[in-house]
């Protein structure tokens, strides 16, 4: 397979439930660093909560952080790249204020959200900044944002239908977030890849969400993990494992390794 570079998601991807990276995965990663191949995390997460886990893979290279939204600076943090979202903010809150969603905005100065929870203590505990705000979003002065998260806990596509017109829409089976129109994984990689003078056809994109349906499909080669839905896989090349039995591991073992290992995929 002629790959020079390889886009990796990570919650449901790299990292197991746990939020950790299992040395199976770590090994493999690095071995294909060592290869000369180049390796990207492209994720929904914010800086704050991806640059650990760049930092613990030795990564040297962009992050693609929030779907698309932001692409941070390796070294610095720095954002290089920035996609805002413009909603009519008095639409969305008389959507979603009253419900007892919580709600998710993530701005160019950090989160804000209606309620904590578990995911935002854990971000918290990761990112070492804890929200900016938590409380009535009607009330908060915020901007410049980059991306709304609402967490309805079922699908809802008839509530993020109504944004259709304003933003690019993701639905998740717990809710739906809201982007800047066009703006996906898949748009920041082709901003990088026409950095670094890469051909998509060079390219190995591997995930598990609805967000990372397009950069799945426009690749030379899309790896849907073995815990995606079978909208995701349908857009892929391959399938491999579980994130819980290191499926980003299996695949690079078995396709991308020269000297491949004894695993079984």
């Amino acid at each position: 397979m002629n790959m020079r570079a390889m886009f990796i998601d990570m919650d449901g991807t790299l990292l197991k439930a746990s939020n950790n990276i299992s040395t199976r995965n770590m090994e493999a990663v690095n071995t294909l660093m060592n290869q000369g191949v180049k390796v990207f995390l492209a994720t929904g997460r914010h800086y704050e909560v991806t640059a650990p886990y760049h930092k613990e893979l030795g990564l040297r290279t962009p992050m693609i952080c929030l779907n698309g939204a932001a692409i941070h600076d390796a070294d610095s943090g720095k954002t290089i790249q920035m996609k805002t979202v413009r909603l009519n903010d008095e639409r969305f809150h008389h959507v979603t204020a009253e419900s007892a969603w919580n709600v998710i905005i993530h701005t160019a100065n950090g989160v804000y959200c209606k309620k904590t929870n578990e995911e935002i203590d854990y971000w918290t505990q990761v990112g070492r900044i804890p929200p900016h705000y938590i409380g009535d979003l009607r009330q908060a002065n915020y901007q410049d944002v980059l991306k709304y998260s609402v967490r309805t806990g079922t699908p809802c596509p008839n509530i993020s239908a109504l944004f259709n017109k304003e933003a690019e829409v993701i639905n998740w089976n717990d809710g739906f977030e809201l982007l800047a129109p066009n703006v996906s994984k898949w748009s920041a990689l082709k901003s990088l890849l026409r950095e670094y003078r890469i051909s998509p056809n060079e390219v190995v994109a591997i995930g598990d969400g609805p967000n990372d349906i397009e950069m799945l499909r426009h690749v030379g080669t899309g790896v849907a993990m073995g815990n995606a839905s079978e909208k995701v896989k349908a857009a892929a090349d391959f399938i491999t494992g579980h994130h819980e039995n290191d499926g980003l591991a299996q695949f690079i073992e078995q396709y991308l390794l020269k000297s491949k290992q004894s695993y079984a995929i």
